[in-house]
């Protein structure tokens, strides 16, 4: 089995379908996810679905369709990271 230990990954869209299975996936090899949901509720309870298997995510709520909130979003992220970000993955429907 692979690792991904100390990678980062940026997963939007991470709370339904494929993205949800995407940031489950990443996180279960040892990366450290950041993930967005445009519903704070539904973030929520990922999140601590997540934690519940000792997964490292963390997330925040984002509607990429709106400039300031991407624009925001990278700033925390960026942030969050430290400016190193490894893995980017695009999970968003609209």
């Amino acid at each position: 089995r692979w690792s991904l230990q100390g990678t980062t990954a940026i997963v939007t869209g991470g709370t339904r379908g494929i993205g949800h299975a995407i940031v489950q996936e990443l996180a279960s090899f040892g990366a450290n996810v950041y993930t967005c949901s445009r519903n704070q509720m539904e973030l929520d309870e990922c999140l601590q679905q997540w934690k519940t298997k000792g997964f490292k995510v963390e997330g925040s709520v984002c509607d990429l369709l709106s400039r300031s909130q991407r624009e925001k979003f990278m700033d925390t992220v960026s942030s969050y990271f430290d400016g190193k970000i490894n893995i980017l993955v695009s999970s968003m429907l609209q």
